[in-house]
C-alpha cells in the first residue's frame, strides 16, 4: 500500500474541519511546506503546495503519519495508570494555574540534567497571546508558568526547533491531548524521517483539556467586547464546563461554555481525550483542592521524574484525587464528541 502524504491529509482532515492544530504535520515536513498562518480561527494549516512524496516521488508520508486525526479517537476515561496523586510545587512558582507540580518537576529536571529543553506555550503577559517555544532554563520556565494552554497555539511547531534547529537531545513535551497524541505517534512509528523526534523527546506531559479556545475570537469578540474585560485584567483561567476568570483585583466571572461556542476550534469537536491518556504524566485541576494539582502517573518513566522531584524537596504529594470528579467530566466529554 502506498504511503498516504498531504493531499490524502488535507483531503481527510484539514478540509473535513477534523484538524487539532497540534502543529504536528509542521514539525516533521522534510521540505518546511507546511504552516499555520496568523489570523482569527485558522482551521488547518496551508501547504505551499511542494510535497516530497506527492511532487517528486519520494518516499515520505510523515505528515498523515502524526497527525491525530487520521484514526478514531480513543474513548478511554482514564487510561493506564500506575498511580495518582495529589500534588504542589515546594519551590516558587509566581504566575501558577493550580499547584504548580508540573512547572516544579519540569524545572528540577532541567536543572539536574534530565532534560535538556522544553516544548510548551508561552504568552505575553499584557494581552495573553500565546505562541508556542523551546525553553532551556529553569528560571525562564518558572517565569513562564500559568501561560494558558486553554488558548489555542500549533504547539508541536516548535519541536523542530528543538530537535533540528538547536540538537536538543532530551526534550520535554507539554501539551493537550491531540498534542499528546501525535507525539505518542511520533514515537511508535517506523518511519525513518520521525526517528530522530521519537529519539529526542524523553518526557511527555499531558494536560486535562476539555477545549481550546481561539485567541482572538474569545479575547476580542467576547471578553474584551460583550463582557468588558481587557486581557492584563485577567490572572487565571479554568475550564471546568464553564470558564472561570479569575481577574486580577480578586473577583471571579463565569461565563457558559454555550456562550463560547463561536470561539471553539472546530477540531475540538472530535477530540474525546480529557486526560491526555497517553502521557507519561497527566496534570490538571480537577479532582484536587483549589490551589493543587491533580497528577495521574501513567508509566515507570513519569513516575522516575516524579519521585526525582519529590526526594529533592522539589514537589510535594498529598494523597489521592477525587477519581469520581474526573471520570464524570472525562465520560461528558466522550458523549459530547462521539460522532
Amino acid at each position: 500500500m502506498a504511503q498516504k502524504n498531504y493531499l490524502d491529509l488535507k483531503a481527510g482532515v484539514w478540509d473535513t474541519g477534523r484538524c487539532s492544530g497540534c502543529g504536528a504535520c509542521v514539525a516533521v515536513c522534510p521540505a518546511d511546506a507546511i504552516s499555520f498562518e496568523e489570523g482569527e480561527m485558522v482551521a488547518s494549516p496551508k501547504s505551499n503546495g511542494y510535497c516530497k512524496q506527492a511532487t517528486d516521488g519520494v518516499p515520505c508520508g510523515a505528515c498523515y503519519t502524526v497527525c491525530p486525526r487520521t484514526t478514531e479517537q480513543p474513548k478511554e476515561e482514564l487510561g493506564d495508570y500506575l498511580e495518582m496523586a495529589v500534588a504542589k510545587a515546594a519551590i516558587e512558582v509566581p504566575h501558577r494555574q493550580s499547584g504548580g507540580a508540573v512547572t516544579a518537576i519540569l524545572a528540577h529536571a532541567l536543572d539536574t540534567g534530565l532534560i535538556d529543553a522544553v516544548v510548551t506555550v508561552t504568552e505575553d503577559r499584557w494581552t495573553l497571546r500565546p505562541s508556542s517555544v523551546v525553553i532551556t532554563k529553569s528560571d525562564v520556565l518558572i517565569q513562564q508558568a500559568g501561560s494558558r494552554y486553554s488558548w489555542w497555539v500549533p504547539l508541536l511547531s516548535a519541536l523542530k526547533t528543538a530537535v533540528v534547529e538547536q540538537k536538543c537531545k532530551k526534550i520535554a513535551v507539554i501539551g493537550v491531548p491531540c498534542v499528546v497524541q501525535a507525539v505518542a505517534r511520533i514515537e511508535v512509528s517506523e518511519n525513518d524521517l520521525l526517528k530522530p523526534y521519537a529519539h529526542a523527546i524523553r518526557l511527555v506531559i499531558g494536560l486535562f483539556c476539555t477545549e481550546t479556545f481561539d485567541y482572538t475570537a474569545l479575547v476580542q469578540g467576547n471578553l474584551k467586547t460583550r463582557h468588558k474585560i481587557e486581557p492584563h485584567d485577567i490572572r487565571k483561567l479554568d475550564v471546568k464546563g464553564k470558564l472561570e476568570i479569575q481577574k486580577q483585583d480578586g473577583s471571579t466571572q463565569v461565563v457558559p461554555l454555550a456562550e463560547l461556542e463561536s470561539c471553539i476550534r472546530n477540531g475540538c469537536h472530535y477530540c474525546t481525550d480529557l486526560t491526555a491518556i497517553f502521557s507519561d504524566i497527566s496534570a490538571g485541576a480537577i479532582g484536587s483542592p483549589a490551589g493543587s494539582t491533580t497528577l495521574i502517573i501513567r508509566t515507570s518513566t513519569g513516575k522516575g521524574f516524579v519521585e526525582s522531584a519529590v526526594q529533592n524537596k522539589k514537589l510535594v504529594l498529598s494523597g489521592e484525587p477525587d477519581i469520581k470528579a474526573i471520570t464524570k467530566l472525562a465520560a461528558a466529554k466522550i458523549k459530547k464528541n462521539t460522532k
